[in-house]
């Protein structure tokens, strides 16, 4: 199935980060955050990324957990102090590929299609629940800081 189709099939609109998504899950049970804050004890989306799309550099303060369900793989990037984690996202097992993985609260990541074309659906799954007012886009000079070799890298998933 092609972008578009999964696009218009899943009701999958625009994300500030880039790629596509919707809102799949929010669950009714409440709970405090350790800063105080009410949420939703857990969220999930379906996301896609086609061709060049890129998710830009962003953090959130929950962990983030991402499952692949189709396409082409997808690589996490996850920028911690001074390193770069790089996960594949997909079914190779043999070329290092998982079908899930979790990205820490609080870590500036980006995602991309480890290949330029094609398309990958995934589903990500946040807790405690995902919340706009917990999302922050990062500029190039906050993830040059954490991984100052990586300039080339960081411009292309930051605006």
């Amino acid at each position: 199935m092609n972008a578009k189709k999964i696009i218009q099939e899943l009701k999958l609109i625009p994300h500030p980060e880039g790629g596509y998504y919707r809102e799949t899950y929010r669950s009714d049970t409440l709970m405090q955050t350790n800063e105080g804050e009410e949420r939703n004890v857990s969220t999930a989306i379906y996301f896609l990324l086609e061709n060049d799309n890129r998710s830009r550099f962003h953090k959130i303060k929950s962990d983030e957990m991402w499952f692949f369900h189709q396409g082409k793989t997808v690589e996490i990037l996850i920028a911690h102090n001074l390193e770069l984690e790089r996960i594949l996202l997909g079914n190779d097992f043999s070329k290092g590929e998982v079908p899930q993985a979790m990205v820490p609260a609080g870590s500036w990541f980006a995602s991309h299609l480890k290949e330029e074309e094609g398309v990958a659906l995934v589903s990500c799954t946040v807790a405690p629940g995902f919340d706009f007012t917990d999302f922050e886009m990062a500029t190039a000079e906050q993830i040059i800081e954490l991984l100052p070799e990586e300039t080339a890298l960081i411009n292309q998933f930051t605006v």
